[in-house]
C-alpha cells in the first residue's frame, strides 16, 4: 500500500496510487488496519497516547481507530507534497506538520514527530545521532565525555542489533524509519 495524506479543509484525505483524491473515512477497514498495526509496532508510545486520547470513543470501534489513524496521520503526514510518499509498504516517511500547538501540545513528541521504537538504547541513539551528523568518532568521544574506545563499542552495538555493517547503511536506514525527527 502506496499512499500520501493531505489535509483539506480540516479533513485527512489521501491521494492513491492510481491518482484517486480520497478522504479517509471510518469506512476505509483496511487502511486503518493496516495503519494502526504499522503505528503499533513502530511507535508503541504513539499508539499508547492515541488510545488513551480517543477512550471514551472505544465502544465504537471503527469510530475509536478511525480517529486514532486520522489524529497520527494529521500530526506527521499531513503536507501535500511531491518528495517522498507518506506510507509506502508499512513505512511511514514523517513530515513536520505545522500546528498552531507546537510547542504547547501535551502530545508533541509521542503523537507529533513520535520517536520510531528502534529498540537501540538511549546512549546508543545519543551516539548514533552524532555519527548521523557526520561527526568522527573522536568528535563523538569529546562531546560525550566517553573515550573512543565506548564509541566505537556502541556504533559496533548498533551495527550488530539492525545487522548492518557501515555508515551510509545506518544513514539510510535511520531516514527510512525517521529515527531522528525533522526539525525544520
Amino acid at each position: 500500500m502506496k499512499l500520501e495524506f493531505y489535509i483539506y479543509d480540516d479533513e485527512l484525505w489521501y491521494i492513491t496510487t492510481d491518482g484517486r483524491n480520497c478522504k479517509l473515512t471510518e469506512n476505509d477497514t483496511d487502511i486503518i488496519a493496516g495503519l494502526l498495526s504499522s503505528i503499533s509496532e513502530m511507535y508503541p508510545a504513539a499508539y499508547a497516547s492515541l488510545q488513551e486520547e480517543y477512550s471514551r470513543s472505544a465502544t465504537n470501534g471503527k469510530y475509536y481507530q478511525f480517529l486514532m489513524v486520522r489524529r497520527f496521520c494529521k500530526c506527521n503526514l499531513g503536507k501535500l507534497d511531491n518528495t517522498k510518499i507518506d506510507l509506502a509498504n508499512g513505512t511511514f516517511n514523517m513530515e513536520r506538520v505545522s500546528c498552531p500547538l507546537r510547542g504547547e501540545c501535551k502530545h508533541e513528541g509521542v503523537i507529533c514527530c513520535p520517536k520510531f521504537n528502534s529498540k537501540l538504547s538511549e546512549a546508543e541513539l545519543r551516539v548514533m545521532r552524532l555519527v548521523y551528523d557526520g561527526l568522527s568518532n573522536e568528535e563523538i568521544a569529546e562531546r560525550l565525555f566517553l573515550s573512543p574506545h565506548t564509541i566505537k563499542n556502541h556504533i559496533k552495538s548498533v551495527y550488530a542489533k539492525l545487522g548492518i555493517h557501515e555508515k551510509a547503511e545506518f544513514v539510510k536506514y535511520a531516514d527510512k524509519n525517521d529515527i531522528f525527527c525533522l526539525t525544520s
